[in-house]
């Protein structure tokens, strides 16, 4: 069913959610920066079609904080609402009408292939602030979409392998002004200007560098002194000496001081642990959302909580602080965005919203920036180049 003109129609949308429901259709991805109202966006797209209830798969966190309740009680609505680990479960349902929140159908596991099944047997929409990194992420929509028959299909038409690796690793793609106007046709961008204003603030960090040089010239790890077999431990070890210098925690108590209320995310357990003995010291209440933990945030007018990339960058929002901490960077510019976008919500009573990153100027940490700043995920094979590990 096309949409012509729903200005007149739908209470509860600004103009920019207006004209992007007129644009919507079956199979379309709604892209909107985190806060821009996707999902009432979404709702209001299948009540203008008379649908009475939906099935909704989101994140762990919005099922169980009941966060979409409250949108679909504006229209009046209903839904099954449940998990992307989930997903398996609805396979066999048929002529439904299907929100697949935090899109999450990339490469081809159980999440993608039981997607591909609902897709073909319902109605759908996705929500995404950051569809995709590389035309290799949008090869599932595509399909669902009939635009290619299955991977092999698009593969065939449109990618070259790198010959040299020794793992498939894409060369580039040929064939990319279908590509673009296949995208172009599947998203759909909600208009939304943020009177907020974001203060983004790089602080540099030192390291050690006898250490780091260490690890580049012998090829061996730091904690075991067996050598290094591949470019994720390479990487790792790198990581590790850069993030756990001290003056990391400098920073962030030197923030702490200024706005006694802050998000930090982190990426690995040994950083949470120094986060940890960082607040456990300063008598500062602490709390974690992360694989083990899932603690509210402290009840309290000073606090930090700790919050793992992987964990927790979507999925909940919080309007109690202007500023987020990122004490390491994350490979992913996805994530990235994801992580911020939790205190930058249409609700927050802040004007000014503060955004710390944390790097050192190590060849890893760089490098991981440049990456970011393009706007694409960190390869560690790359940044390894044509370095040689030991395999036996």
């Amino acid at each position: 069913m096309v949409i012509r003109n729903p200005q007149n129609d739908i209470p509860f949308l600004d103009e920019g959610q207006k004209e992007a429901v007129s644009k919507m259709k079956n199979g379309c991805i709604l892209c909107g920066s985190v806060g821009s109202g996707k999902s009432r966006t979404a709702i209001a797209y299948f009540y203008l079609q008379g649908v009475k209830k939906l099935y909704i798969i989101t994140t762990a966190k919005k099922r169980d904080t009941h966060e979409w309740e409250p949108e679909l009680m504006l229209y009046g609505m209903e839904a099954i609402i449940d998990s992307w680990n989930n997903i398996k479960k609805y396979k066999e349902i048929k002529d439904g009408c299907f929100i697949f929140d935090e899109q999450r159908v990339v490469g081809y596991g159980v999440w993608t292939k039981s997607f591909l099944s609902i897709a073909s047997n319902n109605k759908f929409i996705l929500l995404s602030a950051t569809p995709g990194d590389t035309w290799m992420d949008y090869i599932p929509i595509f399909i669902a979409n009939g635009f290619y028959r299955n991977k092999t299909d698009f593969v065939n038409q449109h990618v070259i392998y790198d010959r040299y690796s020794k793992f498939p690793r894409v060369d580039r793609y040929f064939g990319l002004e279908r590509l673009v106007r296949l995208r172009d046709k599947i998203l759909v961008d909600i208009d939304y200007h943020n009177p907020t204003e974001k203060h983004n603030i790089y602080l540099t960090a030192d390291y050690d560098y006898d250490k780091y040089k260490y690890i580049c010239r012998f090829r061996k790890n730091l904690e075991t002194g067996e050598p290094i077999r591949n470019a994720t431990e390479f990487c790792s070890q790198l990581r590790k000496v850069v993030n756990k210098d001290p003056s990391r925690l400098k920073l962030i108590d030197d923030i702490y001081k200024k706005k006694f209320r802050v998000i930090i995310f982190y990426n690995y357990d040994y950083e949470l642990d120094l986060l940890l003995f960082y607040a456990k010291s300063n008598k500062i209440p602490v709390a974690e959302w992360n694989g083990h933990k899932h603690q509210p945030i402290p009840d309290s007018g000073k606090w930090i909580y700790l919050v793992q990339y992987n964990a927790g960058s979507e999925g909940w929002n919080c309007i109690l602080t202007d500023t987020i901490i990122f004490y390491s960077l994350n490979y992913s510019f996805r994530l990235m965005t994801q992580a911020a976008g939790r205190i930058d919500r249409r609700n927050t009573p802040y004007n000014q919203l503060y955004f710390y990153h944390i790097a050192s100027k190590a060849r890893i940490d760089m490098a991981i920036t440049k990456s970011l700043i393009a706007k694409k995920k960190f390869n560690e094979t790359k940044f390894c180049g044509k370095m040689e590990f030991k395999t036996s």
